[in-house]
Parts: C-alpha cells; sequence; structure tokens
C-alpha cells in the first residue's frame, strides 16, 4: 500500500525558499482554516520519506489543562495505534505503520524513529514557509497528539485508492445532519463513526474500509448514503454531495487532492472537539477502546451497497444533463436510459396549494420528507463540468457535482417556473390534487399591431408558441426570430420587457420594434447603456443593468410578457437571478443554440419553459437560394517542440505571428474580393485584427474594423460607414469573433474567413450565421477554413468542425494549401 505524505514547516526559511513556496503552494484546500502537516507517501518508496507540497497558515489557539480520554503523555503503542487508524487496516499488528513494501521485500515497515519531522507552533499567519523532506515517525505522530503541531491526511492514493471515506457536515444544522446520514448507515449496513471538528462547528463522519479500494467506489457509496439521507431529511442540501473526502475519483494533475485534519490533536481536543463522539454528541471518554471497536467495511459490501443503489436510481437521484458524462453506469440503467423513480411512502395530504408567481411555491404542509426531497430534486442536475474535469484529472475545486436551481423555505418548496409539468405529473403518481392558485403578473393592455409579413416557417411558430404561456424558440440565424416575438407581443397585447445582454442587441431591438410594431422610437423604453428610461408599454433592458447591489430591481416584475433574446446565456448566475424574480404571465426565450458547452442548458428551460418550437440548421440551409460550401485550406503552422501544454490563448499569439499562415490567408481574402465577394474575417485577437487592417490598407478601399470596448458612437459611426458603401465597391470587415458572434446582421456578406480556430458546433453556428441573411446578389455562401493539420490539439479542434458543419448542411470541398485561383 502507499503511505502517507507529510507537510510541515521549518521555523526558518530563505527568501529565495519562501518564494517558491509561494509559487507551488496548494490553495484548492484554503478552506480547512488551521494549520496542517499533510500525510500520503510515495509508491515506491524504500524508506518512510514524505514530500512537502506547499503552505498552510496557523490560527492561534489557547492551550487549556482539559483533556478527553487520553493520558498526559501519548506512547508508543498509542501513537501507533492511532497510525494504524488511518493509515493501515486493522488486521496489522499495532506497530505497523503502513502496507507499502520496499524494493524486494514485502515486509511491512515500522515508523522509522530515526528521522524527526520538525513542526512549529508558534508560525505567524503572514509567513511563508520552505518546503522540505520529513520522514513519517513516532515523534510526528506523538507531536501531533500532544498538541506541537496538527496532522492531516490526503486520503487519495497515487494509484486513486482510498482507506476510508469521510463526509463534512459544517452547517448550523451540522448535528442534525450528521445524525440522519448515520441512520442511514446503519439502515444501509455501512459501519461509521462521527468526529466533532476541530472548530466545535461541525462534524465528519468516518467511514473506514478493511483494504484501499477505489476512490470512485468509495464516493459512490458517500453518494448513495446521502440520497437515502435526504428522503428523510432534505434540509442537508444537495451542496453535500460536495463534501466528501477524498474529494474525486481521480488525482489531478500535480496535485493530492482534497486535505482532511486528522482527529484527537490536544489543543481542540481540551476543549472537547477534534473528538469522536456518540449519539448524544458527547466525546467517548477513551478515545482509544473507541476506535479499536470500530468496524472496517469490506470492498465487497462496499460494491453491494453502490450496486443496489444504482439499481434503485439512488445513486445520486437528479437527472443528468449530458448522458456521456453520466456518473452512472450504463450496464446498470434499464433499456430506456432512465432512473427508475422508486414510489415514494405515504401518507400524503389530498390537495397541495401550489402558487405560481416568480416561482412555483408548493406548500409543505403535509408532504412527507421524501416527496419534499423529491421535488428538490426536479430542479437539480449532475454538473458535466465536475465529471470533465475529474475525468480530465484536473482539479474539481469550486465545481459543484450537482446544481440545485430550487429553494427549500420555511413553509414552501420553491422551484423553477419550468418545473411545472413534472410537479404535476408527479403528483398525479402519487394520488395528490394540485390546488394551483395563479399569482403571475398580468400586466396591463398596450394598444400595438404587428406590420410585417410573417414567412410561412414563421408562421408555424408562432402558432405553436401562441398555444403556451411559457417556452423557447430555437431557430438559426436569419429565421427572423425578432419577427416572431414582435409578432406575439401585438398578439398577447401586455406590456414587455426585453431582456439582452449586450448595447448592441439592444440598439438591434429598438431599430426592429420600431418597424414591426409602427411605434415612434420615442415610445420604446430603454435600460441600460447610461439609459434608464422605461415607459412601461414596450422596454428593452440589457440583463445585468436589471439587477443593482441590493439585488434584481422591482420593476422586472411589473411586466405581463418577458422576452428574452439569447436566452441560452441565461445559466450565468446573475442573469438567472434577474428570471428568478419576473412573475410575468408570457415567457418566451429566443436562441439559436440552446445546447451549451458547459452542459448547464436545463437552467434554460427551468427559467423560460420547454422548447416549443425548433427549426434546425440543416434544415433552414436545405430552404435558402444559396449555395453552402467550405474551403479547407492547409496551413504550415507548427508549435516549438519544447512547447508542451499549450493553451488556446498562447496558440491565438502564435498564429498573430506566424507570417506563412497570415500570408495565406490575406491571399485568399484578396482573392475573394476581386471575385467580388463581400468577406468577413474573424479572429481571437485585436492584434491579429490590426495585421490585416495594415495589411489591406491601400489594396482595399473600405475596411472595417469591429472589437469589443468600443463605444455606442463608434459602432454607431462604424454601422452608418458600413452600410453607405455601395455594393459595387469592395469592402471588408475584421471583427473579434466576441463581437461579431451575435447580434450582427449584415444581409451582404457571403465570405467568411475563420483564421483562428475553435471547436465548439455553436460558436461554429453562431459564426457561419452570419452569412445566411437573404440578399438578391447571393448566390454561394463560403468559408474558408483554416486547418493547422501539424498541431495535435488543432487538428482535433478541426475535426470536430466538420462535424460541425456537417449538422449545418454545408459541403466541404478538397483541402488545399496552395495559392488560391481567382474564380467562383
Amino acid at each position: 500500500m502507499e503511505a502517507p505524505l507529510i507537510r510541515a514547516y521549518p521555523r526558518e526559511a530563505t527568501i529565495a525558499e519562501k518564494f517558491h513556496a509561494m509559487v507551488v503552494l496548494d490553495i484548492r484546500n484554503s478552506r480547512i482554516k488551521d494549520f496542517y502537516v499533510g500525510l500520503h507517501c510515495t509508491r515506491d518508496s524504500c524508506s518512510d520519506s514524505f514530500e512537502m507540497h506547499g503552505k498552510r497558515k496557523v490560527r492561534r489557539t489557547a492551550p487549556t489543562s482539559a483533556r478527553v480520554g487520553l493520558s498526559s503523555s501519548a506512547s508508543k503503542r498509542l501513537t501507533n495505534a492511532f497510525h494504524c487508524t488511518f493509515f493501515c487496516a486493522s488486521s496489522r499488528k499495532p506497530s505497523v505503520s503502513a502496507k507499502g513494501m520496499s524494493s524486494g521485500s514485502d515486509v511491512p515497515r515500522r515508523l522509522n524513529e530515526n528521522s524527526i519531522a520538525f513542526c512549529t507552533d508558534s508560525i505567524s499567519n503572514s509567513q511563508v514557509f520552505a518546503i522540505n523532506q520529513i520522514s513519517l515517525t513516532q515523534d510526528v505522530v506523538r507531536g501531533h497528539l500532544v498538541g506541537d503541531h496538527t496532522v492531516g491526511i490526503y486520503p487519495l492514493l497515487q494509484d486513486e485508492t482510498c482507506w476510508f471515506l469521510a463526509v463534512d457536515f459544517d452547517k448550523r444544522t451540522w448535528q442534525k445532519d450528521a445524525a440522519a446520514f448515520l441512520k442511514s448507515c446503519r439502515e444501509m449496513n455501512v459501519p461509521a463513526v462521527l468526529e466533532r471538528s476541530r472548530s466545535g462547528n461541525g462534524g465528519h463522519v468516518w467511514i473506514f474500509f478493511n483494504r484501499a479500494i477505489p476512490a470512485a467506489a468509495a464516493r459512490k457509496l458517500g453518494c448513495a448514503i446521502l440520497t437515502r439521507t435526504m428522503e428523510f431529511r432534505q434540509q442537508v442540501g444537495l451542496e453535500s454531495y460536495d463534501r466528501f473526502f477524498p474529494n474525486q475519483d481521480t488525482m489531478p494533475k500535480g496535485g493530492l487532492g482534497s486535505l482532511i485534519a486528522l482527529p484527537l490533536q490536544k489543543v481542540p481536543r481540551a476543549e472537547g472537539n477534534s473528538a469522536f463522539i456518540d449519539s448524544e454528541f458527547r466525546p467517548y471518554q477513551d478515545q482509544w477502546a473507541f476506535l479499536a471497536s470500530v468496524e472496517r467495511m469490506s470492498a465487497d459490501a462496499v460494491e453491494v451497497v453502490v450496486r443496489e443503489a444504482q439499481k434503485r436510481g439512488d445513486l445520486i437521484g437528479v437527472r443528468i444533463s449530458i448522458v456521456d458524462d453520466a456518473p452512472q453506469d450504463p450496464w446498470a440503467l434499464p433499456p430506456s436510459q432512465k432512473n427508475v423513480e422508486r414510489p415514494i411512502p405515504g401518507p400524503f395530504p389530498p390537495a397541495v396549494q401550489i402558487v405560481r408567481a416568480n416561482l412555483l411555491y408548493i406548500e409543505k404542509n403535509g408532504l412527507p420528507p421524501a416527496m419534499l426531497n423529491r421535488l428538490l430534486r426536479l430542479a437539480a442536475f449532475q454538473n458535466p463540468e465536475f465529471y470533465k474535469a475529474q475525468a480530465m484529472r484536473l482539479p474539481t475545486f469550486n465545481k459543484p457535482r450537482i446544481i440545485a436551481c430550487g429553494e427549500d423555505l420555511a413553509n414552501h418548496i420553491a422551484l423553477p417556473r419550468g418545473c411545472l409539468v413534472e410537479v404535476m405529473e408527479l403528483f398525479e403518481a402519487h394520488h395528490i390534487k394540485p390546488d394551483i392558485r395563479d399569482e403571475r403578473c398580468a400586466g396591463h393592455s398596450i394598444d400595438v399591431k404587428f406590420c410585417g409579413q410573417l414567412r410561412p416557417s414563421q408562421q408555424d411558430a408562432v402558432s405553436m408558441i401562441a398555444e403556451h404561456d411559457e417556452g423557447v424558440l430555437c431557430a438559426p440565424t436569419a429565421f427572423g426570430k425578432t419577427a416572431v416575438a414582435a409578432w406575439l407581443i401585438a398578439a398577447r397585447k401586455v406590456n414587455t420587457l426585453v431582456l439582452v445582454h449586450r448595447q448592441q442587441l439592444l440598439d438591434q431591438w429598438h431599430a426592429r420594434l420600431a418597424m414591426f410594431l409602427d411605434l415612434s422610437a420615442k415610445l420604446i423604453g430603454q435600460v441600460g447603456g447610461g439609459k434608464s428610461e422605461r415607459n412601461g408599454t414596450v422596454d428593452i433592458a440589457i440583463i445585468q443593468s436589471t439587477h443593482g447591489r441590493e439585488g434584481v430591481k422591482d420593476f422586472v416584475a411589473e411586466y405581463g410578457h418577458v422576452i428574452v433574446d439569447e436566452c441560452h446565456h441565461l445559466s450565468a448566475f446573475t442573469f438567472e437571478q434577474v428570471m428568478k424574480q419576473v412573475k410575468a404571465r408570457y415567457i418566451l426565450g429566443l436562441t439559436a443554440t440552446p445546447e451549451r458547452k458547459d452542459g448547464h442548458h436545463p437552467i434554460i428551460y427551468m427559467q423560460c419553459g420547454p422548447i416549443r418550437h425548433k427549426l434546425s440548421a440543416r434544415s433552414m440551409t436545405a430552404v435558402t437560394p444559396f449555395e453552402h460550401e467550405v474551403i479547407p485550406r492547409l496551413t504550415e503552422f507548427c508549435l516549438p517542440p519544447e512547447q508542451i501544454d499549450t493553451t488556446i490563448q498562447e496558440v491565438y499569439a502564435a498564429h498573430a505571428d506566424d507570417r506563412a499562415r497570415n500570408e495565406l490567408i490575406l491571399a485568399d481574402l484578396l482573392c475573394a474580393v476581386g471575385d467580388r465577394r463581400s468577406p468577413l474575417l474573424l479572429t481571437g485577437r485585436t492584434n491579429h485584427l490590426k495585421y490585416f487592417e495594415t495589411a489591406l490598407s491601400g489594396k482595399v478601399s473600405n475596411v472595417f474594423v469591429l472589437r469589443g470596448g468600443m463605444g455606442k458612437k463608434q459602432r454607431r459611426t462604424i454601422a452608418e460607414a458600413i452600410a453607405a458603401v455601395p455594393e459595387s465597391e469592395p469592402r471588408v470587415i475584421l471583427a473579434t469573433g466576441s463581437y461579431i458572434g451575435e447580434g450582427f446582421d449584415d444581409a451582404r456578406l457571403d465570405t467568411l474567413f475563420l483564421a483562428m480556430p475553435i471547436s465548439w458546433k455553436g460558436t461554429l453556428q453562431q459564426y457561419v450565421g452570419r452569412l445566411h441573411r437573404l440578399h438578391d446578389a447571393k448566390h454561394v455562401v463560403r468559408v474558408y477554413d483554416y486547418v493547422d493539420c501539424h498541431v495535435l490539439m488543432l487538428a482535433r479542434m478541426y475535426a470536430r468542425r466538420l462535424k460541425g458543419y456537417g449538422a449545418i448542411g454545408y459541403r466541404i470541398g478538397a483541402a488545399a494549401a496552395d495559392a488560391p485561383s481567382s474564380s467562383d
């Protein structure tokens, strides 16, 4: 087995050593506020030598003379017994420190009494200490027990196994939460013990194993127990799935995983903390006798519990955002690939009141805890970012395993409006009659009419959406979503708030609504962009401007109709908080790309309702009157062989400086201009834009640069200048992808130069969508894709782009690296 790695801090260090320590410190465990000495040794070490990894700060605690269950001195027998509890199996003799074997030997090693780890108890909070190598010795363990220093453990071993699972409870209700968890452990035949934390304001439940088992299995065990616990105590909270030690299944690159303080350190123990406690939350008088009685769980028993939980769908018990990233074993699922929902035992009240307002408020009275828990889980889903980071061996710090959008209030469960159908289905399955009271804002009547003419595809959309109060319209760029929204405003005839996330979109909506609704621009209110002029009829607001220091502004609840443009941004925390305060009867979300790369798109449907009408980009492409093609251009771009673990921003920087690649793009660009095409070049860096702006100077008469950070007047001036260019004159638009991706319309554009690598299909669809506006002179829309095939990461990104092009309906031409021909 692997023994633990020690972290310790010498009393003095040079400035260079302090600086080095600052660079390599492990901040992922910063929530452990006390001074720790971490333990975790290397697998093939021939001696009990341990490597130091970072720094910790000390919080001074005044010692007292009181003790809990320990004599005034810690003997060799006690220190070995303590070490065996946390670092080896109970079947070993007390003097054994670990089961790791030295080279050529199968004899377990003992504590090394000749090598002492020097630690100190008088380190100031502001100091940083150098990294040393020390050894795990009798004195190190004894120093922890007598209060000279504090010892902590990294549970995750190098082979991604662990000897125990610890669960942290630190809310004000930690005693009730831990007691409920222990009750579930007893019901599931899982041996577990409870320790009061060092601060006394929380507790740790420890589950020990009779051998090192995979961390993934240990954490699944914890999930199964926690899911069972929340069936009768939902107050434990879904965030508890992130309070396990170890905190992930795999070892993060360059790290050691999570760190937890070991119990029985003298200073907190003197106050009754850092000690094991009974069901009355009183410390056991003889801690050693108690530890000797602790049962260890076998790996086979863990497997049985986990397997049964998977069959019942109780491993985590919330929806999966992206099936491919699901932690559930696929062979444990039924053919439908859905978790089996077990009936909830009653009794239930005959009827439950549901208030529809900004949220769904479900009355708790009479509902058993298991039903309250199930309701909260309707508004939760597994976070794909957590599983992605874990699979890539990256730290999962600050990446919750479960994203919960519901709230457990004093008298109600509050869920997002989009969960209504699932709530009704759940109540129907348990014969509960929903008593619905509608407290949504009906708004006030407005007198507007639609002055445009909808295309047949748009008429199909409005007929589907008008049947529902809430929902999402998913259609590609150039479909005319703004026209559909304007038709619905005129049809519903209630005051309307349009929410956008950029000034550019606000300006565009302002112009389009004035046109479609035959309204004077002065009658359309605006909030954001330096203005706060609402008229209460039709207003447009930048969503960031609706949220101030004191929270969401009250006016968002005063409309009967709220439209969210580019609603895929709603998963951002601030945007979600705004929508949680909207009380409108009618909610409409508009997007071309509802699926998010981070997998957080369930939040869109929770806040706006389900997709009511969807038109795929391929379907849209099939009915447009022009052809769609991609011209792959092979480049000779490569990175220096010594450049390892390159980030995409470093690639962008290298692209901007690569002369041969830039000249290839420039030659293609000039050729397109010579063919009387209207090109748009996208890149990720402003210095790259500057290169092309300079290179085109004197060659093309009309060159326009669009990038972030431009003021409203500058944007308006450039937009007017672009519109003023006669169609007989050549022009080129250079822009950053972040600026042009949403809200930029120019029907003349027919050629896209993708000068930067991307991979996400949603981003690709947004970029190529700039070419899809109808124009009389448009016969072929063309994308020049620059393929950096000599860099593996970039070649893989191109492979993903190919799938994206296929989904949109583009034809892929033959790849070439030679000079372009000047013809269509």
